[in-house]
């Protein structure tokens, strides 16, 4: 049996705004190994990086919180820890590869302050051994030459190699989880391609647990072993890779696969049409049911229970009831 490093149930995460509470994350469920890849896909706005940032303890208070759940890392539930405590978590135990490599890193320090930073704090070495533990990590993740571009600045680097400092900083101390959170959105598909390839690799080597977000499906097909599927602040749909590829069953799902495009252009291209609900009022049933052609009544009314296609596959969705699959089998 596998060893399980991190166990999320529950999680709600609100923002107290002038216009009322905005419920980000309503109720998310997430289970990771060790040595696992998880990938969180959806649209833009539908809680994948307040989750990611719930589970570092980034939520910033006031005016956001973690209204109620649990986020148990190595059987210890973080979200009771002070920040003194998570401190000593952070970097060190998880991980975190931020958006933009650009803003991530300071443009006033040398890649090998940055990078020598965190480990002299959280490891008590003298900067000599830092040092060395740098260059390791650049050639790691690729960057030639690491002493001479150790002595250099963010600007110098391109987008790419912004991106592998951004990861080698984040694996510095040897973390157990790495959550990267969008880590191929600004990068063209050859350094995307490269940049997957380079967390496989560095996987291969460490055995560190990852989590994926990203809006792109088409991006975590080559390294992700399970999907979770996130709208409107909810995981709808989860499963392993081939599972959600070859048998999505979330009009949703659906929706985000037949908006990837086919490299032979067979395939046309659909859109989802609407927008997603406002999650400062959001609708006691399915959150996509204004966006389905498949709604019935009852979705409006009532989120639906989540359906066990597999041991692995699970889907919150009225279709799947037996209920309407006998309806629209008569």
């Amino acid at each position: 049996m596998k060893e399980k490093i991190l166990d999320v149930k529950d999680l709600h995460v609100t923002f107290t705004t002038f216009g009322g509470t905005v419920k980000a994350v309503r109720g998310v469920n997430l289970q990771l190994n060790k040595g696992e890849t998880v990938a969180i896909v959806g649209e833009s706005g539908c809680g994948k990086s307040v989750t990611a940032n719930a589970i570092m303890r980034l939520i910033p208070n006031p005016p956001g919180k973690i209204s109620n759940g649990t986020i148990r890392f190595k059987d210890q539930d973080i979200t009771t820890l002070s920040e003194k405590e998570m401190r000593a978590i952070r970097g060190v135990d998880i991980s975190m590869i931020f958006q933009d490599p650009m803003t991530a890193l300071n443009p006033t320090l040398t890649i090998g302050n940055q990078l020598m930073e965190g480990v002299m704090q959280h490891q008590n070495i003298q900067r000599k051994e830092a040092k060395e533990k740098a260059i390791e990590m650049m050639n790691l993740v690729g960057i030639p030459n690491p002493e001479e571009r150790l002595k250099q600045y963010p600007h110098q680097f391109s987008g790419g190699m912004r991106q592998r400092i951004v990861i080698a900083i984040a694996l510095i101390c040897g973390p157990d989880l790495l959550i990267a959170d969008e880590p191929t959105t600004a990068l063209d598909v050859t350094i995307q391609a490269q940049i997957l390839e380079l967390f496989g690799r560095i996987q291969e080597q460490t055995g560190v647990s990852i989590i994926l977000i990203t809006h792109d499906l088409g991006v975590v097909a080559k390294i992700a072993d399970r999907i979770c599927v996130m709208y409107a602040g909810k995981i709808i749909e989860s499963g392993n890779k081939r599972e959600i590829f070859y048998n999505g069953q979330h009009p949703y799902t659906k929706g985000l696969l037949n908006s990837v495009p086919r490299l032979d252009g067979t395939k046309k291209l659909e859109a989802i049409e609407g927008t997603p609900p406002d999650l400062f009022s959001p609708p006691q049933g399915c959150p996509f049911t204004a966006r389905c052609p498949f709604a019935m009544e009852v979705c409006g009314n009532v989120y639906p229970k989540q359906t066990e296609l597999s041991q692995s596959h699970g889907v919150n969705c009225w279709l799947q009831d037996e209920r309407a699959k006998k309806l629209m089998a008569t």
